[in-house]
């Protein structure tokens, strides 16, 4: 009972971070800076609009990071959780899920910092032969990194939910228990010291000798 409480008060914690990201990447490029929104004082000068993508770009990229804290921490290290009582198949799936779960979590984070950067209220900049170097994020960066972040904590969430399923399978070989193997062959039993039956004619011949 409390092992089943922890899953689902991990996979809570976890999803709500998951959407959270999502919801607030997909707001940020809802907000994000536009080209037709910024204004040129000189041609040499670009000035930028102030947005609320910054802050929505950061709280997705923090509950990200959180979200992938937390199942990690939860699962402990994958590589130590082999053991007998996991079939081949359910083990191939949580390492697959957790590969490109790692793959997507480093993506989506990269490219929320990247809008971050980029949609930050720098003011004033430089502009060359026109307005050629005032730089914008690109369309779907955001709602990109989003989709990324949504997934990642899928796929986190299902290789914890497979790990901690088949730890409840057996919880003798949890994580740093080691399984002890039963004897192929029964132990010989214990010597009893029976009585010797001698024959008659040998005790006869032995006292008359």
């Amino acid at each position: 009972m409390e092992a089943k409480s922890k899953t689902l008060a991990v996979c809570s914690v976890v999803g709500f971070l998951g959407l959270l990201s999502a919801a607030t990447g997909f707001a940020a490029e809802a907000k994000r800076i536009r080209y037709n929104q910024i204004t040129f004082p000189s041609p040499s000068e670009c000035v930028y609009p102030r947005t609320p993508a910054l802050g929505l770009a950061l709280t997705a990229s923090v509950s990200l990071l959180m979200a992938q804290i937390i199942i990690n921490v939860a699962t402990g290290c994958i590589c130590c959780r082999k053991g007998p009582h996991q079939s081949h198949s359910s083990w191939t799936i949580a390492i697959i899920c957790f590969i490109v779960s790692w793959f997507t979590f480093v993506i989506a984070f990269l490219l929320l910092l990247t809008g971050a950067a980029l949609n930050d209220p720098h003011g004033n900049e430089n502009a060359y032969f026109s307005t050629s170097f005032c730089y914008v994020i690109r369309p779907g960066v955001f709602a990109g990194a989003a989709a990324l972040s949504l997934s990642s904590v899928v796929l986190g969430i299902l290789y914890y939910l497979v790990l901690s399923g088949a730890a409840g399978r057996n919880p003798s070989t949890g994580p740093g228990v080691v399984a002890m193997g039963e004897a192929q062959f029964p132990p010989p039993p214990p010597p009893q010291n029976d009585p010797v039956f001698v024959h008659e004619d040998t005790y006869m011949r032995r006292q008359l000798t």
